[in-house]
């Protein structure tokens, strides 16, 4: 049996929430390889905090884009926008 000893390929999601036009936080971009790549590269361009989750990453990217994350993810979500607005508040 050959054993697959493939380097997994990184993935990145982003998200966007806007309190006042959002009921959620939603998925604005998603990818493998060279897109999560260039997703990661744009937030550092832009100042945007990156938090690493593999597991949450990965059930991210099976949403739609512009899907509103699904109410199960809240509470991992919530962990991630608060440690973005504290990173943003240290700033």
């Amino acid at each position: 049996m050959h054993e697959d000893k493939r380097i997994p390929r990184r993935k990145a999601v982003a998200m966007r929430y806007d309190m006042e036009a959002d009921a959620a936080p939603r998925v604005v971009a998603k990818g493998e390889g060279f897109a999560a790549d260039r997703i990661l590269a744009l937030a550092a361009e832009h100042g945007i905090a990156v938090h690493s989750d593999p597991d949450l990453v990965q059930m991210l990217s099976q949403l739609d884009l512009q899907a509103a994350i699904p109410e199960h993810l809240y509470r991992a979500v919530a962990g991630i926008l608060a440690f973005v607005y504290k990173m943003n508040k240290s700033i």
